[in-house]
């Protein structure tokens, strides 16, 4: 199967969250054409298997293969291809399927599965159903664009907040403030909040960054109301319960919900898929770098629910995330099936075969 076609035609099936169902069924067909034991679990995830049952050890590659919303013309100019999801995250799945399907037979002691999950944009959906259904494996990859040369260790957590104010109509030369008003102080008091827990801070990794995403204000002449949605990035450290308190102070009477939140992860350096990703990347002739991300992925789900070595890799500039001209370079979408083929044979060979031999 010709890499640069296949992550192609994946890209060309829209599957925005919530409405993956003809990608899902498209990426299963071709990973049993791969050799792959595949399947859609219940939660709708594409999963798929090669190895045996009884191998020595167990290794997840982790992707998503939803989108965010915004159908964009599925193009290649001049070796490179263009479309929603070649970055994130079509292009790291895909990548991950390949590599697994070229090592596998290489690997007698290692059980390879490959995972696109379900509404990583939204709630992720399927990493919460993988954590309620699958033992922890040995290790994971989360399939996150990281650029062929870097490795992600960690992602920032998050916290949706849903504010909502009605009173009585009031005439605007009254001096009660209005619920617009009421809820640009709370807002304004939030900036000022992180501001303040800001100071000092060397990096956004470290930071406690809010967004204020929507805020509609309403009028039938006998209530007014004013309803926001803001999300919270949120840093290592941070206590989201007192977080939550806080905000309910500020509240003033005003109803507050936070319909989802995750919390920031950070991997460890010094384990082994890290460890074989480094050697990869040094052995095709690149300069390994870490990186930390201001958003979130699925493995602030798996992580700590997990609870096993985990890292982030995937061709692609994580810069065109979301971007109206998503595109990834197919030399390093190529390169980066290289790197990961390449780590899983180091990877496998330390951990499972170390362990076949102990």
């Amino acid at each position: 199967m010709d890499a640069a076609d296949f992550l192609e035609e994946l890209v060309s099936i829209p599957s925005p969250s919530g409405a993956e169902d003809a990608a899902v069924g498209y990426l299963v067909d071709r990973m049993a054409e791969l050799g792959f034991r595949a399947q859609r679990d219940e939660a709708g995830n594409a999963v798929g298997v090669l190895g045996r049952a009884e191998a020595e050890c167990t290794i997840v590659l982790l992707g998503h293969i939803d989108t965010v919303p915004g159908f964009l013309p599925v193009r290649r100019e001049g070796g490179v291809l263009y479309g929603r999801g070649t970055v994130d995250a079509k292009g790291p799945l895909a990548a991950f399927v390949l590599a697994a399907a070229r090592v596998a037979p290489s690997l007698p002691d290692a059980r390879l599965v490959v995972i696109g999950a379900v509404e990583e944009e939204s709630r992720s959906r399927g990493a919460h159903h993988l954590v309620r259904t699958i033992s922890p494996p040995d290790g994971v990859i989360i399939g996150e664009p990281s650029g062929w040369q870097g490795i992600t260790l960690g992602y920032k957590g998050v916290m949706r907040i849903g504010y909502r104010l009605a009173q009585p109509a009031g005439h605007s030369a009254g001096d009660r403030p209005s619920p617009a008003e009421k809820a640009l102080t709370f807002w304004n008091r939030l900036a000022a909040y992180a501001q303040e827990n800001n100071r000092g801070a060397k990096r956004r990794f470290n930071t406690l960054d809010p967004a204020l995403r929507t805020i509609s204000t309403f009028s039938d002449g006998i209530e007014e109301r004013v309803e926001m949605e803001i999300v919270l990035r949120l840093p290592i450290g941070i206590s989201q319960a007192g977080l939550q308190r806080e905000l309910r102070n500020w509240a003033g009477g005003a109803e507050l919900e936070f319909p989802y939140t995750e919390p920031p992860f950070r991997a460890e350096k010094n384990i082994p898929p890290v460890r074989a990703l480094l050697r990869s990347i040094r052995a095709a002739g690149g300069r390994p770098r870490f990186k930390l991300k201001t958003g979130t992925s699925d493995m602030n789900v798996v992580g700590p629910a997990w609870g096993c070595p985990i890292v982030a890799y995937g061709p692609g500039d994580s810069a065109l995330d979301h971007a109206p001209d998503e595109h990834i370079d197919l030399v390093e979408f190529n390169k980066g099936i290289e790197i990961l083929a390449r780590a899983l044979e180091i990877w496998a060979g330390e951990v499972c075969g170390d362990r076949r031999a102990g």
